[in-house]
């Protein structure tokens, strides 16, 4: 076992003990990581929907491969924690769960999330018994490991055209007692709502910015009782609006003036620590 991996995955757990939330900034690849870890941030996370995007594809259309090796090529980048958005584990059967949890683990992960939806729009949620035996099996993987990863279970209910908050809620509990570590709704409507889901369940709650009018301030969600911020597509999305304003500007008005606005190579570089 790698000591670092071993010593990063004690500080991504620690962080969940802490007091507060943190803030889990989602990178898609190596440059990106690296500058948010320039900024400050205490951990990273991949992002499904941004990884495929830089490979010109729509969220859920990546290979468990793909999505590992993007992965592996940040971890090895940052000294701060990377924990993955494994999506559903790249496959329905429990076995793929916990192959994926096993397989992040040796790309460097310390961390990661699976989710109980199927990637199928016949069929979009598990049901519930099979999603929990997915989730067991993650843990069971997990558990396996010679360090702590730490395993994230994802209610995506919200996300996928089934707003309820009772169903969503029966799931984490259940995801809890498999032995889950983090517990993840995304999607949830309001604060209320996550006040409702952090209220429920025990074990620390993960919310994701990104969705318009239903995204918060740090002060706002630790006083519903999350734990965990993570920032899904959202930085992602802002950088490509960057850079669609910016080609815009030049080739529809053929003016520069996005040059007067942007950082010089010299300070992303410093941001970067680029030698």
């Amino acid at each position: 076992m790698n000591a670092t991996v071993a010593a990063l995955a004690d500080r991504f757990a620690a962080l969940h003990r802490g007091p507060g939330a943190f803030l889990i900034a989602n990178a898609w690849d190596v440059a990106s990581a690296r500058i948010l870890e320039g900024l400050g941030f205490p951990a990273l996370a991949t992002s499904s929907g941004a990884a495929a995007a830089t490979l010109g594809r729509r969220d859920g259309q990546i290979t468990r491969d793909e999505a590992l090796s993007q992965a592996r090529a940040m971890a090895a980048s940052v000294a701060i924690p990377l924990a993955g958005d494994l999506e559903n584990g790249f496959g329905h059967e429990p076995d793929a769960a916990a192959l994926t949890i096993r397989q992040a683990a040796d790309a460097g992960l310390v961390g990661g999330s699976i989710e109980d939806a199927s990637n199928d729009p016949a069929h979009p949620i598990y049901d519930f018994n099979h999603a929990v035996e997915r989730v067991t099996a993650a843990v069971e993987a997990a558990r396996s490991l010679p360090f702590g990863f730490t395993f994230t279970a994802r209610a995506e209910n919200f996300l996928h055209d089934r707003p309820d908050l009772d169903d969503t809620i029966r799931r984490l509990q259940a995801f809890e007692r498999a032995g889950a570590d983090v517990l993840f709704a995304p999607g949830l409507p309001g604060l209320e709502a996550v006040r409702t889901v952090c209220s429920a369940v025990a074990k620390p709650v993960n919310f994701m910015v990104g969705i318009r009018g239903a995204s918060f301030t740090v002060a706002e969600l630790e006083d519903a009782g999350v734990k965990r911020i993570s920032l899904s597509t959202s930085l992602f999305r802002a950088a490509m609006s960057g850079l669609i304003a910016a080609a815009r500007e030049a080739h529809e008005q053929g003016t520069f003036t996005y040059l007067d606005r942007i950082l010089v190579t010299d300070e992303i570089d410093q941001i970067m620590r680029t030698p």
